[in-house]
């Protein structure tokens, strides 16, 4: 018998627009098999606008990955003492009530083992007790709600929730999974998708996340300080802001203290990782619709003192050009981050 290919969509509901990804299996390595982007105007049009986005783009397939972001999520990375998995769960919602600002029965966990940790000796020599590091997650129940809810209004089978920061860490493994880079478990790379309200940073050791940030700031700040410096409205700024069209001396000018604030406080989370694990992050890849930004290379390698690289969550998957438009994929690939991350989970 010939196996059925399975498919699987990552829809990524963004500020701005909805990006949906399909995966196939075929044969044990995936191709992309869908692809559509379509502009939200306003949050009241979310449930046509995901509708428009997988009808333009063909994609058939109702198994669909979301993801949530924000302040209604709290990731955490704690230290615990040392216990099976089992006795992890158990002891999940004693210990998230310590570092959770919500009610404990108001939000969805689940937590991940990161790594264990040598036992420190005492001042008597005595060694203590092992720990263990641990990724904790908390979404806010109602948010969840949310988008289960919106999905099975279009007749969609959500087959999981994530994290828009770790999904861009998915869609990162498979990249280096089909790269010439060279595979170090130690390796430290940082990957920070800049979107319109929000700048995400996922500092990843070998594949795994041991650093997660939101930043707000992000494309809407560089539109606004354009718009300010320029005396433009939003939607002038917002194009003068992709095609200066001569006049990039006055956009770099308007947006560079909003870079150098973001720079800084990407460096502030490097620092900060750097401190706690005693490793240097070694690799920058920037990725997100406000990536796009002329300037934003180098500024960021003035701030980081380190080389600074775009990357293309879709470069190394085999695409399906007789059912996807090409050329569109590749001028929307950069946005693309965290819905090819969500249909990864197919190879779960």
């Amino acid at each position: 018998m010939f196996g059925k290919k399975k498919s699987l969509v990552g829809l990524d509901i963004g500020e701005h627009s909805v990006k949906a990804v399909e995966l196939t299996d075929s044969g044990g390595h995936l191709r992309l098999t869908g692809f559509g982007c379509v502009a939200l105007p306003n949050k009241n049009a979310l449930k046509d606008t995901v509708a428009n986005v997988l009808r333009e783009s063909g994609i058939r397939c109702r198994r669909v990955v979301t993801a949530v972001c924000g302040r209604s999520v709290i990731v955490r990375y704690v230290n615990m003492v040392s216990m099976s998995d089992d006795d992890l769960k158990n002891a999940l919602r004693f210990e998230a009530d310590k570092y959770i600002p919500f009610d404990i029965d108001e939000v969805v966990l689940d937590c991940q083992r990161l790594e264990e940790t040598a036992a420190a000796e005492g001042k008597d020599g005595a060694r203590g007790e092992k720990e263990m590091k641990v990724l904790l997650v908390a979404v806010k129940r109602t948010l969840i709600e949310e988008h289960v809810n919106l999905l099975a209004e279009l007749g969609l089978q959500p087959v999981a929730i994530d994290v828009d920061s770790f999904a861009i860490g998915n869609a990162f493994e498979l990249k280096a999974l089909h790269s010439l880079r060279v595979q170090d478990d130690n390796r430290v790379a940082a990957l920070i998708d800049i979107g319109a309200s929000k700048t995400e940073i996922n500092i990843m050791r070998g594949n795994v996340s041991y650093f997660s940030r939101e930043i707000y700031l992000a494309g809407n700040d560089f539109t606004e300080a354009i718009g300010n410096r320029l005396s433009l409205e939003a939607h002038e700024a917002e194009r003068t802001k992709i095609s200066p069209d001569g006049r990039e001396n006055e956009v770099d000018e308007a947006v560079l203290p909003i870079l150098d604030d973001l720079g800084n406080e990407i460096h502030l989370s490097f620092d900060y990782y750097e401190n706690q694990y005693d490793h240097q992050v070694e690799e920058i890849y920037i990725s997100g619709g406000s990536s796009a930004l002329p300037g934003i290379e180098s500024a960021f390698e003035r701030i980081f003192n380190r080389k600074v690289q775009f990357w293309d969550p879709t470069e190394n998957l085999e695409v399906r050009s007789d059912h996807v438009d090409v050329d569109a994929l590749k001028a929307a690939a950069p946005q693309l981050a965290v819905a090819v991350g969500l249909a990864t989970r197919l190879l779960d």
